[in-house]
């Protein structure tokens, strides 16, 4: 099923607006004249059909348009330049609109005109395509754009001319339903050179992407053939579909144009190539500092369980050592009410956010492969892009400001818990308890001592088997307290490693949102322009099933 000509208008439309600043601006520029082109023949009268008849100098157009209507009123020149200006014989009255829009001024109308009663018909006579005035050739050439039927008529010497086969018949390639190719002067030929001439012409025809033309020989003469034309011409107007199969047909070939600009379809959707993400955020997590970071939270954590879980007389001195995380300006929690982002980074927006942060600049090493791996992230999704598009990808992702996105969204990273784990809170109250029984212990020996010093009644001391009481409690308080601390110190190493894999994770899952951000989802949506644009000018070109 034929695709209709709005549905065409439309695809290609959509097709131009999908690859504007990407497709050749000629191939856009030439789109948007046949939309306009088209938009304004719509507009005009359907009831009529344009029918030109073109040609060089010498050719017999003017001849044959007096054959045609059957009357003199074309008059035919002897000397070049001849026919200056377009002359219509018409058949039907309401064409003035669509001879404005022409610009044809020099009008002929028909009164009752070849053919079928109730038949509209525009017959244009062309200037010479190959006249030596150039205003001549322009006239010749606007008017080849935007009639409905074209009738090129050619004589025995010039049939085959380089020029009229190249700058006028080959880009009516795929027009074959609207020209007709018209050996004039078949009177100066025998039969069979007449059937070998026009043999000839459909060959090169067929060369010039018009296989299947219709031809016909004829002679303005003699009258042989020109009853056979004026029929093909009034079967024309009376069907009234050649300027829909005009328009149809300019559409096509500006779509095909697109298409052409567009390359191949690849042998993928194309989207947002994820399967590429790791190694991009990989790359980009290294020049981010995550490395630095993942160690910094290690330590923190240590550092935090150490001040919390160690010995009380000693633990301060844990809390001398600076904050790793303080140190590079990082965030280590998100206090309640506080919102996360996708990637379990805070909002930058939210109050407290991170802006930025004081880890060291990358090394070049970093930076290098940073930007390596963006280069191939965009080399692998635009493998099988034109070049402009590749080029339109490269302009989209930018890496000019990655750096600081990256920073920022290491910034916003939640990396440790805002309070510690259960066991620190757990492990820092016994060591508290320990302490004070330990100090309940020596002040009850320092109580024990001041008696004995003082000469005084020393009441009987209680035993935890061989030990008294107080002792017990002394070396056991500071025994525990120190075993304790030691315990809590290999604990918390141990979970801080896992602390620092949770906060890498995290690290690397915001790292890859800027990825996706910053060059996945732009890279993914200039080639999705693309495959837009290569869908609707398939569509446009009557393409369904490609």
């Amino acid at each position: 099923m034929s695709v209709p000509l709005h549905d065409r208008v439309a695809a290609l439309t959509a097709a131009l607006d999908a690859g504007e600043g990407r497709l050749p601006a000629a191939t856009v520029a030439d789109g948007r004249a046949v939309l306009a082109r088209v938009g304004e023949r719509a507009a005009l009268s359907a009831e009529h059909t344009v029918v030109a008849l073109a040609g060089a100098t010498g050719s017999g157009k003017s001849s044959l348009m007096n054959a045609l209507v059957g009357e003199d009123i074309a008059v035919p020149g002897v000397q070049r330049p001849t026919t200056g200006e377009a002359l219509a014989a018409v058949r039907g009255a309401g064409a003035e609109p669509l001879l404005d829009w022409l610009g044809v001024r020099r009008r002929h109308g028909l009164p009752g005109g070849p053919g079928a009663a109730g038949s509209r018909l525009v017959l244009l006579d062309l200037p010479d395509h190959d006249s030596v005035v150039e205003a001549h050739r322009l006239r010749a050439e606007h008017l080849i754009e935007r009639v409905d039927l074209l009738v090129w008529v050619v004589d025995p010497q010039k049939y085959a001319d380089a020029a009229l086969h190249e700058r006028y018949l080959r880009p009516l390639a795929r027009h074959a339903d609207v020209v007709v190719l018209v050996l004039n002067q078949a009177d100066r030929l025998a039969p069979a050179e007449v059937d070998a001439v026009l043999a000839d012409l459909r060959r090169l025809a067929a060369d010039d992407g018009l296989p299947g033309v219709r031809t016909l020989a004829v002679s303005a003469r003699t009258g042989q053939g020109v009853p056979a034309l004026r029929d093909l011409l009034d079967d024309a107007a009376e069907r009234r579909r050649v300027a829909v199969a005009r328009m149809t047909a300019d559409v096509e070939v500006a779509a095909r144009r697109v298409l052409d600009a567009c390359g191949a379809a690849p042998g993928r959707r194309r989207g947002r190539d994820d399967a590429g993400l790791p190694a991009l955020a990989d790359a980009l997590a290294e020049a981010a500092g995550v490395p630095v970071v993942v160690e910094a939270v290690r330590r923190a954590a240590v550092r935090r369980a150490s001040a919390r879980a160690g010995w009380p007389p000693v633990r301060w001195l844990a809390r001398l050592r600076p904050d790793p995380l303080r140190r590079l300006h990082l965030a280590t929690g998100v206090a309640p009410g506080r919102r996360r982002g996708r990637s379990g980074s805070v909002d930058p927006a939210e109050p407290g956010a991170v802006e930025r942060t004081s880890l060291p600049p990358a090394g070049p090493a970093a930076r290098a492969a940073a930007s390596s791996a963006v280069r191939r992230y965009v080399d692998g999704a635009t493998t099988d892009a034109p070049d402009a598009w590749a080029l339109a990808v490269r302009d989209a992702v930018g890496a000019a400001d990655l750096a600081d996105d990256l920073d920022r969204a290491v910034g916003g990273t939640a990396l440790l818990p805002d309070r510690p784990g259960a066991w620190v809170r757990v492990a820092g109250l016994l060591q508290w308890l320990l302490l004070a029984a330990a100090v309940a212990g020596a002040a009850w020996l320092g109580a024990l001592a001041g008696l004995a010093y003082l000469q005084l009644p020393v009441p009987r001391t209680p035993e935890w088997g061989p030990f008294p009481v107080p002792t017990a409690l002394l070396a056991g308080g500071l025994l525990a307290g120190a075993l304790l601390a030691l315990l809590a110190s290999v604990l918390a190493r141990v979970l801080a490693r896992g602390r620092a894999r949770a906060a890498r994770a995290r690290l690397v899952a915001a790292v890859t949102q800027v990825a996706r951000d910053r060059v996945a989802d732009p890279a993914a949506a200039v080639l999705g322009d693309l495959a837009t644009c290569r869908e609707q000018a398939q569509r446009a070109a009557g393409d369904r099933g490609r």
